[in-house]
């Protein structure tokens, strides 16, 4: 049995220069359709062909190429974090809230590779 129980949704989260430019690339080039900009977040968030499965763009002045972060969605952040800090997965610092949106935490594999968990706070969730 698994320490948390993860949704049925995952965000591939990529590091972008204009997140703009690059939802319309996405756009005509794959046929992902726009969700939404959160310009105050920096993060634009696309839906893609398989269901599920969403491609979440954050704006950075010199991102990492081929740097991209598998975003779980999880019902209860607090309870998933205290369970897998319990049985020794590493976290990078605090769980972070953007109020009305999402609450995150950045965690690491035994490859010291980063996954995060997300729970969203819009409403209605």
């Amino acid at each position: 049995m698994p320490l948390v129980e993860l949704q049925d949704t995952i965000t591939l989260a990529l590091s972008v220069r204009d997140r703009h430019a690059s939802a319309a690339w996405y756009q005509d080039t794959l046929g992902f359709a726009l969700l939404y900009h959160a310009d105050d977040a920096g993060w634009s968030e696309l839906r893609t062909k398989t269901q599920g499965v969403t491609l979440g763009l954050g704006e950075q002045a010199e991102p990492a190429p081929g740097n991209s972060v598998p975003v779980f969605g999880i019902a209860d952040i607090a309870a998933a974090r205290r369970a897998m800090e319990a049985a020794g997965v590493r976290f990078d610092g605090e769980t972070e809230t953007i109020e009305g949106m999402v609450s995150t935490a950045t965690f690491y594999d035994p490859d010291g590779n980063a996954l995060m968990l997300a729970q969203d706070l819009s409403p209605g969730q």
